[in-house]
This record gives C-alpha cells, structure tokens and sequence, in this order.
C-alpha cells in the first residue's frame, strides 16, 4: 500500500481523475482518497515509480 500526498489535488472532479487513472493502470487496485489533506491511499499491485508516473501524466505529481 502507498500513501501519496497529491498537492494538485483540489476537488471532487480532481479525486475522480486520480481514481480513473489508478483504475486504468490497475483494474484491481483500491483507492482511498482524502481531499482535505491531499493524500491518497493506494492499494495496488503496481510499483511505486509506475504508479507516481501514471499520476504525473494524468497532472497530479505526488509530492
């Protein structure tokens, strides 16, 4: 499990491309995500590295 803190992250439209975007590259992660601290935690099978790559693709550079 990570916990990435998304700074970028401002909304709830924000929250649902930071799901969709651990969703493509992961069908079967879970995603927790907490708006008011910016922070998402990510269960995921994935590596660190793709998964901060896929966020940063996606406008959402973990901190």
């Amino acid at each position: 499990m990570f916990t990435l803190t998304l700074p970028d992250m401002s909304c709830g439209h924000c929250v649902k491309t930071v799901e969709k975007t651990v969703k493509e590259a992961d069908a079967q992660a879970s995603v927790s995500i907490d708006l008011p601290s910016k922070t998402a935690r990510i269960q995921t099978s994935l590596d660190e590295q793709t998964l901060r790559n896929a966020l940063t693709d996606a406008g959402y550079a973990p901190a």
